[in-house]
């Protein structure tokens, strides 16, 4: 298998992440992170002469929100591709508690000499949940599904909005064909070097679904998905659980482990820790830094913490007028107390943003200086934009209505900052509307004028923060300020093409320094993300892109 540069750039990611996982439990690839029990599955009573029997095989999980589709192909939020990465493999993953990338359902690959032409070697034997066959030709099918705009497989209100930011949003940009060489031999043939591309495929969106499946259920695909993975989708109640159930003609031997895994949503931080505390749930994503001590003084509970490897922000509507003007933006920015946000609501457990991306990623730029809360400056620049009394109107405020790793609760964070802005008259009125229906208006953009959400990683590359989250290629979609800069998106664009990560570094600090300055964006916070457990559950390794199998999970 050939090596080249975008490989060694992913190994020696991984290895910065493993570092900076260290502190609370170890999340390097090779340390065991453990977690909870079942009480609520059957268990033999402790005088049963099975010990086998006593054995806990189902895992019930707890989380803040429910899942937008199952179909991670037309999703961008993680409690979608959570269920996804379950029941869906890609070709390539990433090493547990790592952003490294390593063999899946291609068991390995070459490139050519001048990055355009990648063969991959598929794993032979590999049969969908519906038992037909994963082949070179069903890859084929599914990329061709993502990037023909005009594809009778693209249903009402579809929308493929990862590969058009990986790729290019016509379909075409990056990748130029995909071809079946033969059963077990897939050949991607590129435009354009992309220094990222193995990363890239690597991530829970382009999980190969049964093309079967795909035919037979066409629309109802996103409710019943099929793919290779390790779980069985079996049922999902809407705003209340999803099941799957164990994969018994797995590809990967002695996997999963556990025969049924239930997720549960509870919105409620104290709801979901109670939940776990009574033995409902094994393990909750989430904890609320409120309810840190009380964990931490329960020996029959364990703490867990994600890498970090995220950013929460407030984004503003370009399409919304004043926000299409730079001055009420950066006026916005220094009236936002970052850190008593932090002080009230993080517990220590985050640091205040400067850039759209985290800091231990490469090519951040620590050079780049925030705005600091100044109450007086802001009120001058809002001067300077023609509002020398505050802005005329209510600004309608978009707050998350569900917790996520970067923001524990959305709502109290935005009626801090509606308290801060209203010193500088500015009025806002704050929304939550049902998380499916804020992901559709934020992306719809009609509703409104600032919006509050977050990003982790999905591949450990800085591409994946600023092109995905800010480039206009990514109009409509993760870019949901509508922010065009057209220097910006020439420097971004050269950054996939170059291959030498030290020149790859110097273009994205370069593309920091030019969003700071036009403020589409109000950074809020990096956090740590804490989950927890009870004691006796083993196997799980959280990692820094927010999803993981659950395939390695047991109850000891």
């Amino acid at each position: 298998m050939k090596k080249w540069s975008s490989l060694a750039l992913a190994v020696t990611l991984g290895a910065v992440l493993t570092l900076s996982g260290c502190g609370g439990n170890n999340n390097n690839a090779g340390t065991e992170a453990t977690a909870g029990s079942n009480a609520a599955a059957t268990t033999a009573p402790e005088s049963s002469p099975d010990a086998a029997a006593s054995t806990q095989d189902t895992l019930i999980l707890g989380r803040g929100g429910d899942s937008a589709s199952l179909d991670p192909a037309i999703v961008t939020d993680g409690e979608s591709l959570k269920i996804a990465h379950q029941v869906f493999d890609s070709l390539l993953e990433y090493k547990p508690g790592t952003s490294e990338v390593q063999p899946s359902l291609a068991d390995s690959w070459e490139v050519s000499a001048d990055g355009l032409t990648y063969t991959f070697k598929l794993h032979p034997g590999v049969k969908f949940h519906d038992g037909t066959d994963f082949d070179a030709e069903a890859v084929v099918f599914n990329f061709t599904r993502w990037s023909d705009p005009a594809s009778e497989f693209k249903f009402e209100g579809d929308s493929f909005d990862y590969y058009d930011s990986m790729f290019g949003p016509d379909g075409s940009r990056v990748i130029k064909e995909v071809k079946a060489v033969d059963a077990t031999t897939v050949q991607f043939t590129l435009n354009q070097p992309q220094a990222p591309f193995l990363q890239n495929i690597a991530m829970t969106s382009f999980g190969i679904a049964s093309p079967t499946a795909i035919k037979e259920k066409k629309e109802n695909f996103k409710n019943e998905p099929v793919g290779t993975g390790p779980f069985v989708f079996k049922e999902w109640k809407h705003n209340d659980s999803i099941t799957l159930d164990k994969n018994p003609n797995y590809w990967k031997e002695g996997l999963p482990k556990l025969n049924k895994v239930i997720v549960r949503s509870i919105p409620d931080n104290s709801a979901r820790f109670n939940a776990l505390q009574n033995g409902e749930i094994d393990l909750m994503e989430d904890l609320s830094p409120d309810d840190l001590s009380t964990l931490e003084g329960n020996t029959e509970l364990q703490k867990i913490e994600r890498p970090p490897f995220n950013v929460s922000y407030l984004g503003f509507n370009f399409n919304k007028k004043p926000f299409d003007n730079v001055k009420v933006r950066q006026a916005l920015n220094y009236a936002v107390n970052k850190q008593a946000i932090i002080d009230a609501f993080f517990s220590g457990q985050a640091t205040a943003a400067v850039n759209p991306m985290p800091p231990s990623l490469w090519g951040y730029n620590d050079a780049v200086k925030d705005y600091e809360y100044d109450l007086d400056k802001a009120k001058a620049l809002l001067a300077e934009a023609g509002y020398p009394d505050g802005l005329p109107d209510t600004v309608t405020l978009y707050a998350m209505p569900v917790s996520r790793p970067y923001m524990p609760d959305g709502k109290k964070v935005a009626e801090a900052i509606q308290a801060d802005w209203e010193k500088i008259g500015v009025k806002t009125v704050i929304e939550s509307p049902e998380w499916a229906t804020y992901l559709d208006d934020t992306k719809a953009g009609e509703k409104d004028d600032i919006y509050m959400l977050g990003w982790t990683g999905d591949n450990g590359d800085p591409d994946n923060f600023l092109y995905t989250l800010l480039d206009k290629d990514a109009i409509p979609g993760n870019n949901r300020s509508f922010y065009v800069n057209e220097e910006l998106h020439t420097i971004l664009i050269n950054a996939q093409k170059e291959t030498d990560q030290t020149k790859r570094s110097d273009l994205y600090k370069k593309a920091q320094e030019i969003i700071k300055a036009d403020a589409p964006w109000i950074p809020l916070v990096h956090t740590t993300p804490l989950l927890a457990a009870k004691a006796n559950l083993k196997g799980y390794v959280p990692g820094p892109t927010g999803t993981e199998y659950y395939s390695e999970i047991y109850f000891e």
